[in-house]
């Protein structure tokens, strides 16, 4: 069994490939983005540099059909926060990239022209102008991508956006039926991209990859997915209504995004109709689909195929994060409004999260209503070409409110807060508050969790577990949302490992690896300049309490001394 990493020099197109084995495969996704970024000092380089590195890195299962196994994690430093950066997503690249061998794609220097990289089935690694895809949208591109090289691909492509070098910029990824709709989404990955004048790199897929003990990896494929399936989370809620009934719960709970923060409900739980309750039943009685997988062998199948009234389709996926920041955070309460928004996004290649907080902020200084869908339409759709306007609002949500001179602002680190109010949600509050990678829930999230009985002690212990939990499972290639298998089967997950790698690993590993991961990203940090300071939460938060539960956050970078501790070697 061969695995590589695989080093791309763009400036001078050598390509250099290290075989490696056993533990080094295993540390992969998220883990080897990291260390990937600590051993090239990327923490001194400037982000939009040709310096700056690029990877890509799948884990220990990726390019089998174990289930939620073949999630891709792209590291780099941010040029929107300035840390350490890992964006992940699903879709079809991480699958192929594993059957061509490649653990880890690094991506050096920058090209003097625009190209498309293609790795193919025999090893070789092509160059190819980009001509005719640049200024495309990703739809178009991704059907241009399959004229040229074919339907049995998978891509990873930026959109507009992502070739001016916009920070609201990610990287979209193919999905199982070729849309180019997976984004790894957050920190201006895209802009790195573009940096590198990469504006595609397409992927035979070999349809087979290699293994140590087949049978065995077969057997634990088909153990996973019954888990999952008696799974009530998993079926109940992801597989069942999908992402998007996260809102119906944020909503009653009082934790929803409202108007750039101001509430925490949109409205009364029977007269809602931005989550899954309302939309579900509404999508399936249009001929949608609301059970639709990303990548290929997951049985959680937590996607979704929106149609409109004629049944024509308008987005896949439709998502909570989506839901929250592009639309109840900017006043929207019509989801037909919202799915075409979501296409616009998809097709511009930009992260929904950081859009959504940026444009709340335009209606936030008083040029538009909230809740003002043509306003927002036309501003998306300016973001097509550089001009001026497109160039301001591409900086995202933190550079345009020092912009506007406002002080309602609600980034960490230079990064819009994810969906989650951490006045009200209070152990992901704390997650996006410490976190190395800007305030991203899914450095370890707690949605459901009431923390206002709860110990402080307790809470900041939820959190710094689901921290854990998240960077090994970003470091296994696995999607967190079948955490509520994985993260209680251990053993048995590392045992797959031992099966597909020939290694001899403990269930420890999993833990020690999750914990190794956000020590490597805090020192990243550190080494970049950033102090405790930087954890704290804008001072809104504090001061306004958040209806219809009005509570304030309680937690301040001095509150959290006991997850720093855990986090120390970071410190010095």
């Amino acid at each position: 069994m061969k695995r590589y990493f695989l080093t791309v020099d763009l400036e001078t197109r050598e390509v250099k490939k290290e075989e490696v084995f056993g533990e080094e495969l295993a540390k992969g996704g998220r883990y080897r983005t990291g260390k990937t970024l600590m051993d090239l000092r990327a923490y001194e380089k400037d982000p939009l540099s040709p310096e700056n590195p690029l990877v890509f890195a799948v884990g220990p299962l990726a390019g089998t059909s174990f289930s939620n196994a073949n999630r891709t994690s792209v590291g780099t430093r941010s040029p929107l926060t300035l840390g350490i950066k890992e964006a992940n997503g699903g879709g079809t690249f991480g699958y192929a990239l594993a059957q061509l061998g490649v653990a880890t794609l690094l991506l050096l220097g920058a090209s003097r022209d625009w190209v498309v990289l293609h790795l193919k089935a025999d090893g070789g690694v092509d160059f190819h102008p980009a001509d005719f895809l640049l200024g495309l949208g990703n739809f178009e591109a991704a059907r241009r991508l399959f004229e040229r090289f074919g339907r049995r691909i998978a891509f990873a492509l930026i959109g507009p956006v992502g070739e001016y070098l916009g920070l609201l910029s990610g990287i979209a990824f193919s999905d199982v039926d070729g849309r180019p709709s997976r984004l790894a989404a957050r920190g201006g990955v895209g802009a790195v991209m573009g940096a590198k004048r990469v504006k595609a790199i397409v992927l035979d897929v070999p349809g087979r990859v290699e293994v140590w003990d087949k049978p065995k990896v077969t057997a634990d494929m088909k153990r996973y997915a019954e888990l999952l399936r008696q799974d009530d989370l998993v079926m109940k809620f992801y597989n069942a209504i999908g992402t998007m009934g996260m809102a119906d719960f944020q909503n009653v709970f009082g934790g929803l995004p409202v108007r750039n923060f101001r509430q925490g409900q949109l409205a009364p739980p029977e007269a809602f109709r931005m989550g899954g309750q309302y939309i579900a039943p509404l999508n399936k009685a249009r001929g949608g689909k609301q059970t639709h997988a990303c990548m290929p062998g997951c049985v959680i199948q937590c996607s979704n195929v929106i149609v409109d009234e004629r049944g024509e389709e308008v987005v896949s996926p439709l998502e909570y994060e989506t839901i929250g920041l592009l639309g109840t955070n900017c006043g929207l309460e019509d989801p037909d409004q919202l799915a075409r928004l979501n296409r616009l996004a998809n097709d511009l290649g930009v992260d929904t999260i950081e859009t959504g907080a940026t444009l709340a902020l335009l209606m936030e200084k008083g040029l538009a209503p909230w809740g003002d869908y043509a306003f927002m339409e036309a501003k998306l759709k300016a973001l097509y070409a550089p001009t001026e306007e497109a160039l301001f609002l591409a900086q995202g949500t933190a550079r345009v409110g020092e912009a506007l001179g406002l002080k309602r602002v609600p980034v960490i680190k230079r990064q819009a807060i994810s969906a989650y109010d951490p006045r009200v949600v209070e152990a992901t509050g704390i997650t996006m508050m410490i976190t190395a990678q800007g305030a991203d829930h899914t450095a370890g999230n707690a949605p459901r969790l009431e923390t206002r009985a709860m110990r402080v002690e307790e809470i900041l212990e939820a959190s710094y577990q689901a921290q854990v939990n998240a960077a090994a499972n970003d470091s296994l290639g696995l999607c967190v949302f079948g955490g509520s298998v994985t993260n209680q089967k251990r053993a048995f997950i590392v045992e797959a490992v031992n099966h597909a790698l020939g290694t001899d690993l403990e269930e420890g590993f999993f833990t020690a690896l999750g914990a190794e991961v956000l020590r490597l990203e805090h020192r990243f940090n550190h080494l970049a300049g950033f102090t405790h300071e930087d954890d704290r939460l804008p001072e809104f938060f504090y001061q306004e309490p958040v209806p219809p539960k009005n509570y304030t956050a309680r937690f301040r970078p001095e509150d959290l001394g006991p997850i720093y501790e855990r986090l120390e070697d970071a410190a010095r």
